[in-house]
């Protein structure tokens, strides 16, 4: 039953009529739960109260399915706008975003242009920028525009994800970057020919690139809401003598915010993963599908309003 759940899911989440019509109808049916408001000034908000407990934070401008320049070029404005945000206001936040987000699928000439013009503004604002990783199709061409725009720029990092074959040879390949990666498991659907069918083996692999990332001695982002992942690293990074300001845990906003706070109570930088927007069902979608207990609160949140 759970994997029904979570196909059908991830089948909502790129479905564009869909998608169209969360955009008109807002923040409803406990969406509201896992996304901090539509505007950067409602995101602001939030940050302030996450930093004021001690954690900190990776903001992200939700969206999906930009197929024209003209769409890509105001999203980038979007990202612009929250980067001087985080700057102007002094939060201890950091912004991921989608290359497709920013004309991708269009050419990845037009995705690189409108990266340089978001870390130029986040050189000026000292933001840290990360590039999320999408599906497999896309997954060489971000890690090449990542590579080539690591050689100009210090302050970007990208997305690892552990459910696909390839991944250990990528953390391989990307040593030489002395990159700073987010390790995640993995939220979309991939055919048994390019990912892991099976959670043990997901799990394993990631418990695999973690040791690896953190051996090679580069900064790594734990992004996950699994316990048995979290005292894995907890205790690989006591075995191998390994400082806390070498990696940090991340989980999403709105998911088990009191073991969030209860790791940064432990002494362990805890980072909480922020998306805004209008766009915002396609994320919504793929959170139902991870976490099929996280239907719960959706229909408790329905049941209040």
């Amino acid at each position: 039953m759970e994997r029904v759940m979570r196909e059908f899911f991830l089948f909502l989440s790129k479905n564009k009529p869909m998608t169209k019509a969360a955009k008109q109808y807002g923040l409803r049916f406990g969406a509201s739960r896992f996304v901090a408001g539509e505007t950067v000034s409602q995101a602001v908000d939030s940050i302030k109260k996450l930093n004021s407990e001690g954690l900190c934070v990776t903001l992200d401008y939700l969206g999906e399915f930009v197929d024209n320049e003209q769409e890509a070029n105001e999203t980038t404005v979007h990202y612009i706008e929250a980067v001087r945000a985080i700057g102007t206001n002094h939060l201890n936040s950091q912004l991921s975003l989608k290359l497709t987000s920013m004309g991708l699928d269009i050419s990845d000439e037009l995705a690189l242009e409108n990266m340089k013009r978001i870390l130029d503004a986040a050189v000026e604002h000292d933001v840290f920028i990360t590039i999320d990783m999408e599906d497999y199709e896309r997954c060489q061409r971000t890690l090449d525009i990542f590579k080539q725009l690591k050689s100009e720029y210090d302050n970007i990092g990208t997305v690892i994800q552990s459910y696909l074959y390839r991944t250990e040879g990528d953390i391989e390949r990307l040593s030489s970057f002395s990159p700073n990666l987010r390790l995640v498991k993995g939220a979309y659907k991939e055919s048994p020919e390019v990912a892991f069918p099976e959670k043990k083996d997901v799990d394993e692999n990631f418990k695999k690139i973690i040791k690896m990332h953190l051996l090679n001695g580069h900064y790594t982002a734990i992004a996950t809401h699994d316990d048995a992942i979290i005292q894995y690293t907890k205790d690989l990074v006591k075995e191998y003598g390994i400082s806390n300001d070498q990696f940090e845990f991340q989980m999403l906003f709105g998911i088990r915010d009191e073991r969030q706070r209860e790791l940064h109570k432990e002494g362990y930088k805890m980072r909480v993963y922020m998306p805004f927007g209008r766009d915002w069902y396609g994320y919504f979608m793929r959170r139902l599908a991870e976490r099929p207990a996280n239907v719960a609160f959706v229909a408790k949140g329905m049941m209040i309003k």
